[in-house]
């Protein structure tokens, strides 16, 4: 069960979701990240010679953009392509064709000096906190690497700024001489977040960052990213399977299903008004922390058709209320109401 859900949240940072209060964007805040078509598509190759036979359409034609101050959250089943679609935005992967704007720089056309200035006001928060740091390195230099690789600071000014992290994230001083294996997975993912922020990034790109977490860790680790928000005026990409977790930390949601995003609007309306087929799915089986709860269980048939060969009205396969034009029609992003877009025949 989600940390959300097990009230861990305390109420004074229960954020965008929780019973502390709205917290978002001015009306007047920048845009900082706007992602235009995004695509990207993996070669497949056969036969004895190798050749191209096909293509893994992981991520097909996304956009959104993201303000500063806001979290958009990103959900859908694994293989929808949440994590492809965020690697590319950073470009960890080159895309293969749409535009990423990061304040006013386009990012998927920049050469590689370029890239790696923008890569300063673009920092990624990874899934496995275990995975992502190094064994070999202590804490306090893994900190310290992106200050040392981009420059910018005094060399005797370093670990001031590195002790000065620590601190931001809830990590004592003591620790800095510590290496990955001596701390718990949430001070792992700490030590994760305190790297992000050494440069001062306008945007994170958190991927699955509590998943690998305890229940009581994780609602540590979002009450932390939710006050660093609110300190640095942070752009947040939040990618999750976990519904109780977006809807914890979200401004707005997007859902994607088959590498396209089918619904996206802010948080309590998806949460309470959802218009997709697959969006109510997933909320269907989202678990309830009243017992009492009848809640309507949407069962989807089948598993999600494969990316190298999709279906081509994309939902249809599993939709429980499929029409005839949705076989052959792949419906198309419509704004439906104030802020909330969708792309479903029900609702064009």
């Amino acid at each position: 069960m989600s940390a959300v859900r097990e009230g861990e949240v305390s109420a004074g940072a229960a954020g965008p979701g929780g019973a502390g209060g709205a917290h978002g964007p001015a009306a007047d805040a920048r845009t900082v990240l706007e992602v235009r078509d995004l695509k990207k598509h993996f070669p497949v190759y056969g036969g004895l010679l190798r050749r191209r036979v096909g293509s893994v359409f992981a991520v097909d034609g996304i956009s959104f953009e993201i303000r500063a101050g806001e979290t958009l959250g990103l959900v859908g089943e694994s293989g929808s392509g949440k994590s492809t679609a965020g690697k590319s935005i950073l470009r960890l992967i080159d895309p293969t064709a749409g535009q990423v704007v990061l304040d006013g720089d386009d990012v998927t056309r920049a050469p590689a000096r370029r890239l790696r200035a923008l890569r300063r006001q673009m920092q990624m928060v990874f899934q496995d906190p275990y995975a992502s740091l190094n064994p070999r390195l202590s804490a306090a230099t893994i900190v310290a690497e992106p200050l040392r690789n981009y420059g910018g600071v005094p060399k005797n000014e370093i670990r001031d700024r590195v002790i000065a992290l620590f601190e931001r994230v809830g990590l004592t001083g003591e620790s800095m001489v510590k290496y990955p294996h001596e701390f718990s997975g949430g001070q792992r993912q700490r030590l994760g977040v305190a790297r992000a922020l050494a440069l001062e990034p306008a945007l994170i790109v958190a991927d699955e960052p509590v998943s690998a977490l305890d229940v009581s860790v994780q609602a540590q680790v979002l009450n932390l990213l939710i006050d660093l928000q609110q300190d640095a005026n942070l752009a947040f990409l939040f990618i999750s399977h976990d519904l109780a977790v977006v809807e914890h930390i979200s401004h707005r949601v997007a859902v994607m299903y088959l590498g396209k995003i089918v619904e996206l609007t802010d948080r309590r309306t998806l949460f309470e008004e959802p218009l997709h087929p697959y969006t109510q799915a997933l909320l269907s089986a989202a678990p309830v922390p009243d017992p009492r709860s009848r809640r309507r269980r949407i069962i989807l048939q089948g598993d999600i058709p494969s990316p190298i060969n999709p279906p081509s009205g994309a939902f249809h396969t599993r939709c429980p209320v499929v029409e005839p034009r949705c076989r052959t029609e792949v419906p198309v992003m419509k704004t439906v109401a104030a802020g909330h877009d969708v792309a479903c025949h029900l609702h064009q």
